[in-house]
């Protein structure tokens, strides 16, 4: 079993930033592909970004590209996710997630954790 918990969330203004962490614990961290999610009220669980085992791979989604920066700290099991020039469709609850070996962008992740609320003001 992996935990993960993650926490950075909150109440920001448009074209604000934050930086969302997930914390790790169980089983080896450099096993798992890390990814964040976010689902809106309403809507359908979707896909932001994801970082290979290492972290020499990432991808995004296309309405975060150059305003999100995913990274991770193996050392500290934590992977991290930057969220700069914010807009107010950001708004959701933002998960993370850890998918065993290689990386993807469907739902298919192996550990989820329990979320926290992005809020983003106009």
């Amino acid at each position: 079993q992996v935990q993960l918990v993650e926490s950075g969330g909150g109440l920001v203004q448009a074209g604000g930033s934050l930086r969302l962490s997930c914390a790790a614990s169980g089983r080896t961290f450099t096993n798992y592909a890390m990814g964040w999610f976010r689902q809106a009220p309403g809507k359908e669980r979707e896909f932001v970004a994801v970082i290979s085992r290492g972290g020499g791979r990432t991808e995004y989604a296309d309405f975060v590209k150059g305003r999100f920066a995913i990274s991770r700290d193996n050392a500290k099991n934590t992977v991290y996710l930057q969220m700069s020039s914010l807009k107010p469709e950001d708004t959701a609850i933002y998960y993370c997630a850890a998918k065993t070996f290689d990386i993807g962008r469907a739902l298919d992740y192996d550990y989820w954790g329990q979320g926290t609320q992005v809020t983003v003001s106009s």
